[in-house]
């Protein structure tokens, strides 16, 4: 039994460590996005 644990624990923090490092790249893959479409508008509206 204590063999099956800890091959549940191993399982269930590779997949949250797995997971926070893709919210974190596809956070910043949105953020930068978000910065270069509204860097964008900003240019647009000097132009006008």
């Amino acid at each position: 039994m204590d063999e099956h644990l800890r091959i549940i624990l191993i399982i269930i923090v590779s997949v949250s460590i797995f997971g926070l490092l893709v919210f974190v790249f596809v956070k910043n893959y949105i953020k930068n996005i978000v910065t270069h479409l509204a860097k964008e508008e900003e240019e647009e509206k000097k132009l006008k």
